[in-house]
């Protein structure tokens, strides 16, 4: 027997995108419960870059990128990789991904990306004004730099693409240029863009905590539970856990790389892969950081994280149950040593989480096709604390059965 506590609104994921989900819900006025299998901010919103990645609205599946990937994939350092033992399980999303690489549908994920992008920085500047969590923002820019004019050329058309789209940005074509917003970068990075309008938490899970917080202050509950099955109901949806079932009317799955799972006992198959990423906290900054660095071309970034500096990137397709390969952290570090002459390598604690991502970049938002009481919001890939704010007002629309702010037919659990 499924036990009811009137609960309106089941949250299951604590993450950034499942709390902040639950905080817009409950802004609406329904009774909301959050359940995680292990707490707030216990995966990859605690460790990844800090960044509210608004300019982002590549895919990462772009015209042209299965003649490139082959060489990347098969260099097990570098910035996007395939474990040799994940090859075979993964080869139906890479031929997603190669699908989502074609132009209609290339330009299609650019479209829908810009406007979940706009939503998201308009929410997320009303939800930092609600929460008084403007101590907790950076508001410093971002600098992508690049190694020679070949590089930055090659760059042109993604930041023309931005610029299309209304994104304040800057091109930088010489190492003093670049110095003036960012010194003591290695004068082999000649050109660069900014995009002065970025920004950062000082820490990603210092951020989700605080809205955790404002969530259980306003009657929110939060609780630790081993999530195994979402089972409808004619009455709502049960909840299987470890210590039996919980019953409500509606639920909202955001468990991020774990969400795919959760959707199979539905009935629910949905192609959700893992990109792993790695990184390096130092706890002190031994080099003077004043924006959130990106390397393209070698697949990380430099930023702040509280009074420390986090290195961290690359994407490593390799599921959830490999092992951790944290050669890939280092060589990141070794490249921040050789590219911010300066920086101390040493005292730096490696951290390896899970980024759920979907073949064409685009998050599942929307209800199951199994039950209309199902609401799923997952799969954000590298974006999920950047879409957060956006994602959750959707789910408050599709909870409330409102029209959503922006189309939501990009975001359809139904398209794979």
């Amino acid at each position: 027997m499924a036990q009811s506590d009137q609960t309106e609104i089941l949250v299951i994921g604590a993450g950034i995108i499942g709390v902040t989900a639950a905080l817009a819900l409950q802004a609406d006025g329904h009774k909301v419960r959050i359940l995680d299998r292990k707490g707030v901010a216990a995966e990859a919103s605690c460790g990844n870059a800090g960044a509210f990645a608004f300019t982002d609205i590549e895919p990462l599946a772009t015209p042209g990128i299965m003649r490139k990937a082959p060489k990347w994939l098969l260099d097990p350092l570098g910035p996007l990789s395939l474990r040799p033992a994940y090859a075979a399980r993964i080869a139906p999303w890479m031929l997603r991904f190669w699908r989502a690489s074609w132009q209609d549908r290339y330009d299609a994920s650019v479209t829908a990306q810009s406007a979940l992008m706009r939503l998201s920085r308009q929410s997320l500047e009303r939800l930092i004004v609600e929460v008084s969590g403007e101590p907790l923002m950076r508001r410093q820019g971002q600098l992508q730099l690049y190694e020679g004019r070949a590089q930055f050329e090659a760059s042109l058309p993604a930041w023309e693409l931005r610029r299309r789209h209304g994104i304040a940005l800057e091109l930088l074509e010489s190492p003093d240029a670049i110095a003036r917003i960012q010194p003591g970068v290695h004068p082999r990075f000649t050109h660069a863009g900014f995009t002065p309008d970025w920004m950062n938490t000082v820490d990603p899970a210092l951020w989700t905590n605080h809205l955790a917080r404002r969530f259980v202050d306003a009657g929110g509950v939060i609780e630790i539970a081993d999530i195994r099955a979402v089972t409808p109901h004619l009455s709502g949806v049960d909840v299987v856990t470890g210590a039996g079932s919980r019953r409500a009317a509606q639920v909202v799955v955001a468990a991020g790389a774990w969400s795919h799972h959760l959707a199979r006992t539905l009935g629910d198959r949905i192609p959700l892969e893992t990109e792993r990423g790695y990184n390096t906290t130092f706890p002190t900054a031994s080099f003077d950081l004043r924006t959130h660095l990106t390397f393209s071309n070698h697949g990380f970034v430099v930023t702040r994280i509280g009074e420390g500096l986090r290195v961290g990137g690359a994407v490593e397709l390799g599921g959830l149950k490999l092992p951790p390969n944290y050669k890939r952290a280092e060589i990141l570090v070794r490249k921040a040593s050789e590219f911010l002459p300066g920086f101390d390598p040493r005292g730096g604690t490696q951290w390896m989480g899970f980024r759920p991502s979907l073949p064409d970049s685009l998050p599942v938002i929307g209800r199951s096709p199994k039950s209309d009481h199902v609401i799923y919001a997952f799969g954000h890939g590298h974006l999920g604390l950047t879409q957060s704010a956006g994602t959750a007002r959707l789910v408050a629309d599709l909870a409330a059965r409102r029209d959503p702010e922006i189309a939501l037919t990009a975001f359809d659990p139904r398209r794979f």
